[in-house]
């Protein structure tokens, strides 16, 4: 067993030099990912993580930079001609507060967090592909100029778009940007592609209302929420049903709902509360206009004050068909069997912010599903867990990127 010393201090992590202490690449990949699964970290709180990453990273003579202090990280190496074109890979490091049910010896040690989303092997792969790059720097032999951006809050806080709005990439003309996602759903062996969109944007909406509460024996002297919220509960349920394309794939969901302080009162206030998935950004725009009309129904009907507002999420994910034929060629060389999914997935996925600010991207979807191993549960469960072989296919994955990229 690798002896680990910890020492928490200022949020500061101390640990072995890990490349040197692995006896092979493939072992080396297994220790980084079980570590990295055992201290996961939360969004914006992955100081240890950032501190564990630098500390491999320095001892790879990359140029490394932290743009948003200890959250975000991008290391850079020149290739064999400094003038040619920059492309970027990313991987996130966040995790999920979620409590881990796995019985295995690398089981998060953090309670109530969990790398229940996979962000961990996204890491390690990377991590592994910068040694990889060293190598070949080393060698004279490595053709493109590469950035290797990671990402923190994925999850919850937009962290791309933080590091690009921080300045991260204005330094370098970056020419496109390549990202992976584990995908439980799929088999080991298959990558999922798809041209254009391939995940949803991600909005989420409130509404607040405002009423008059009375006793209950004179209720019609209140203006009641709960009436107001009955109404409100339908006209989004049918959104869909009667504003949206019927042929296009769209989710309105309310996810929590209440009204009313006591059982013999009126209701004075009421909530609701829900996420949009689309990957039409028009379809996006009916859907809050619409929600906007609702709000405003609700005094004209109930005299009870009602306002609809919106947390901006993530923009759809769109996938450049430029870099198709790149990103096949670069899949089928590292033993992966190509799926083209015929419609988006419909979560959010804030590598989107890459695409839409920054340049023309491709996020490919790795299979991880291995029912004979028991990896079969979905992304932020409790049991996500997935054989880190998959994760060599990764890095030969970006390699092969790397050595066959032609500018677009």
């Amino acid at each position: 067993d690798i002896l680990i010393s910890i020492i928490k201090m200022e949020e500061v992590i101390h640990v072995f030099d890990w490349f040197q202490l692995a006896s092979n690449k493939e072992k080396r990949m297994v220790q980084l990912r079980r570590y990295l699964h055992q201290y996961p970290e939360l969004s914006f709180e992955e100081k240890r993580t950032h501190d564990f990453i630098v500390n491999q990273l320095s001892q790879l003579a990359c140029t490394i930079e932290t743009p948003v202090g200890r959250n975000g990280i991008k290391a850079t190496f020149k290739g064999s001609d400094s003038n040619g074109p920059t492309i970027a890979l990313r991987a996130d490091f966040d995790a999920l507060p979620v409590q881990e049910l796995n019985d295995v010896p690398y089981r998060s040690k953090n309670k109530g967090c969990m790398h229940a989303c996979g962000h961990d092997g996204h890491t390690t792969a990377l991590m592994l592909f910068v040694q990889r790059c060293k190598d070949m720097q080393d060698a004279s032999q490595l053709p493109q100029n590469v950035v290797f951006i990671f990402q923190p809050a994925e999850e919850t806080g937009g962290g791309a778009n933080r590091l690009i709005k921080a300045g991260a990439f204005d330094k370098y003309p970056i020419e496109a940007v390549f990202g992976i996602h584990v995908n439980p759903f799929a088999d080991e062996g298959i990558a999922v592609i798809r041209d254009e969109e391939i995940t949803a944007s991600a909005t989420e909406y409130r509404f607040f209302l405002t009423g008059l509460s009375s006793h209950v024996a004179d209720k019609e002297q209140g203006h009641s929420c709960g009436e107001a919220l009955q109404h409100v509960l339908t006209q989004i349920s049918q959104i869909q049903q009667f504003h949206l394309n019927g042929l296009k794939r769209n989710i309105v969901h309310i996810g929590h709902f209440k009204a009313g302080e006591a059982i013999n009162t009126v209701p004075s206030n009421g909530y609701l509360e829900g996420t949009i998935r689309t990957y039409d950004i028009d379809d996006l725009t009916i859907v809050k206009n619409q929600m906007h009309k609702i709000a405003e129904s609700v005094k004209l009907l109930f005299n009870v004050d009602c306002e609809v507002k919106f947390a901006e999420g993530y923009p759809p994910t769109i996938n450049s068909p430029k870099l198709r034929t790149q990103i096949e060629d670069a899949l089928i060389k590292a033993d992966l069997n190509v799926y083209d999914k015929p419609t988006p997935f419909l979560f959010g996925e804030d590598f989107s912010f890459y695409g839409q600010q920054l340049a023309p991207a491709y996020f490919v979807f790795i299979g991880t599903r291995n029912e004979d191993k028991g990896f079969v549960t979905g992304l932020h469960t409790s049991h996500l867990n997935f054989d880190e072989k998959v994760l060599i296919n990764v890095v030969n994955f970006y390699e092969n990127l790397l050595n066959n990229y032609k500018e677009v």
